[in-house]
């Protein structure tokens, strides 16, 4: 499985807040309820707030020289069904730092755990951003717990 938008129209990066402002072309701006085109083309079809919402608890869960948007991309080449992610990148410091994240990153079986209490913490409504995004294959994070727990 090919898991497209994996950051979340750029969510899963934390780059994101309330103050950040997309031009008049941007789908980001013009789509956030499915105006155009799937809704959850944009932010994973959850609510913007929402969704930096629970960047924020995330943000607190990233490794120590890792940046959120590779323990996302991390965490969704644990889940046995997934064999590549296609993310996008603006600048070559972007593609570089997602070429050698299933290296560089390590994101263990009690990372998963915290991860995954954070995310039932907000519940499967606010969640949904981080389980579309983290994955979008079903229950995500049981499936990685026990492809990580085989692994080790």
């Amino acid at each position: 499985m090919l898991a497209r938008v994996p950051l979340a129209s750029g969510m899963l990066t934390g780059r994101l807040s309330r103050d950040t402002a997309f031009g008049p072309d941007d789908h980001r701006r013009f789509n956030r309820y499915g105006e155009q085109f799937d809704v959850g083309e944009t932010f994973a079809g959850v609510d913007y707030e929402t969704g930096l919402a629970v960047v924020e608890e995330l943000r607190t869960l990233v490794p120590e020289r890792a940046t959120m948007a590779q323990m996302a991309l991390r965490w969704i080449l644990m889940h046995e069904a997934v064999s590549a992610t296609i993310p996008g990148a603006k600048t070559p410091e972007q593609a570089r730092a997602i070429a050698g994240v299933a290296d560089a990153v390590v994101v263990g079986s009690a990372l998963v755990d915290r991860i995954a209490r954070s995310l039932d913490d907000h519940g499967r409504a606010e969640a949904g951003l981080a389980a579309a995004v983290l994955g979008e294959v079903g229950e995500l994070t049981e499936g990685v717990r026990g492809a990580r727990r085989a692994a080790e």
